[in-house]
């Protein structure tokens, strides 16, 4: 078994080591570079604050890479010439210690599936109880974790990504459930400061009382609670949780808002602009023609209509690239992410 420090070292030298040479590359083999007139162009524009608008990425979008690490992450954001973020659990929890689950869970969530259609034979039966109970005890040891934990790895997470550049606007640990203790909400909201973050983000759960539990942690902690949904969304969906507290708030989704037919999406952030503390921007079709998710240009999301609306009307509203198309077989999520970057770029500086 390797050992996990030396791994970190290895990502620490291979991070610092591959940037030198990408930079030293692209001065004395410029013209070598395939499409190096658009590369060189914005290479080094690593502020992605453009006309006001903060432009980041969700950290999921590189989710298909094989290293997840901190410094792995770090070094793909900075390579799609991007300067602030919303942060997934897994790279500052892994930084921080969080205990590594052995659990097959590709099988366990299979298993799962087929269990509430009640297709289990009996030895899948006993698979299934014996991943079950690896699960809960693997969840348990998750949450005394949490319990516990130093904030002194995330203030450290937080200064390695800012020395780098890289700010944390958004924290999305698996703490914030219904199913979550209140100790591991507490540590959510502990860990999104430490980091930096002013605001966690979630799923909208279907669960009005905790909502207002959530805004009353969220009051505790002057840590805002941005709900994220998918086709759920409408132009109201969110009222219950915003009537609740000042700190419950909205992260928009125009592309699966768009997908879900609703009317144009501009009008909801003219409306509730002061709060929607970040947005979610993909390309997806309308359902008339499809609700595909495609590459940048190619769908009916008003993407770069509503970058102008923020910049206009300097609402205070990071977008946030979230990569959910196909990547092409010749290409890989960091080099989609950052064409992604570069048409909300091209877009705005038009």
């Amino acid at each position: 078994m390797s050992n996990p420090k030396n791994k970190l070292s290895v990502s620490r030298r291979k991070f610092l080591t591959t940037s030198g040479t990408l930079a030293a590359g692209l001065v004395t083999t410029s013209n070598s570079i395939i499409g190096a007139p658009g590369i060189m162009k914005f290479y080094g524009k690593h502020d992605s604050l453009i006309k006001g608008v903060q432009i980041g990425v969700i950290t999921y979008s590189f989710r298909s890479m094989e290293d997840q690490s901190a410094e792995a992450t770090l070094k793909y954001v900075k390579d799609c010439g991007i300067s602030a973020i919303e942060l997934m659990g897994g790279p500052a929890e892994s930084f921080a210690g969080m205990p590594v689950s052995t659990v097959d869970r590709r099988a366990y969530f299979g298993l799962r599936r087929k269990a509430r259609g009640g297709e289990l034979n009996e030895d899948e039966q006993k698979e299934y109880d014996g991943l079950t109970a690896e699960m809960d005890a693997y969840n348990k040891s998750v949450v005394k974790w949490r319990s516990k934990v130093s904030m002194d790895k995330f203030a450290e997470f937080k200064k390695m990504y800012a020395d780098a550049g890289v700010s944390i606007y958004a924290f999305k640990p698996s703490a914030f459930g219904v199913r979550n203790t209140d100790a591991e909400i507490d540590y959510g909201f502990r860990a999104a400061k430490a980091l930096g973050a002013n605001q966690v983000t979630l799923e909208l759960p279907g669960d009005d009382a905790h909502t207002k539990k959530l805004g009353e942690f969220g009051a505790k902690h002057k840590i805002y609670i941005a709900y994220h949904g998918h086709e759920q969304q409408t132009p109201t969906w969110w009222d219950t949780a915003l009537s609740q507290s000042q700190y419950n708030a909205m992260n928009l989704d125009l592309g699966h808002y768009v997908a879900a037919g609703n009317p144009d999406p501009l009008i909801l952030i003219r409306e509730k602009h002061d709060r929607i503390k970040s947005m979610h921007i993909k390309d997806r079709q309308t359902p008339e023609n499809g609700k595909q998710n495609l590459p940048w240009g190619e769908g009916d999301t008003p993407i770069i209509a509503a970058l102008e609306l923020i910049s206009k009307n300097q609402y205070k509203i990071p977008a946030t690239i979230e990569l959910e198309y196909k990547v092409p077989d010749d290409s890989d999520p960091v080099k989609e992410v950052t064409k992604c970057m570069d048409f909300c770029r091209k877009g705005l500086e038009a």
